[in-house]
């Protein structure tokens, strides 16, 4: 048997993009990480935590693993998306339905897809 580690996401800039999502998230930056670094942490509550790290190619296919997100602190699927779009993530696929399920595909400043979905509030409150 083994346990994940980490969750590693390929990068241009990691010091940035790690900073991005612990915007995002609330969740710090590794202990000395820096502009600059090659490898950067973002410290979860327990493993596995994200590792963004420098590579020389590009973004060039969707990605294979994603985040899939949902608001917190009494938010909207709704709000969220708005928020994240103000923090600098664009839309790339807004699968929302009428009756309130669905999600939106959204893409983060390096251009990795993630998923915003409903809240458990939200969930529940729709059945």
């Amino acid at each position: 048997m083994i346990e994940i580690h980490a969750v590693t996401v390929d990068a241009a800039d990691p010091y940035e993009i790690a900073s991005w999502w612990s915007k995002v998230t609330g969740l710090p930056l590794g202990e000395g990480d820096k502009p600059g670094d090659d490898e950067v942490l973002l410290r979860t509550k327990q493993d596995p935590f994200l590792l963004f790290i420098r590579v020389p190619e590009g973004k060039t296919v969707k990605n294979r693993v994603h985040f899939d997100v949902n608001g917190t602190e009494g938010r909207t699927r709704d709000q969220e998306v708005e928020w994240l779009i103000g923090l600098g993530a664009t839309v790339h696929d807004d699968l929302r339905q009428p009756d309130g399920s669905g999600w939106v595909t959204m893409l983060d400043p390096e251009g990795n897809e993630f998923c915003v979905c409903r809240s458990q509030a939200e969930r529940e409150a729709q059945g």
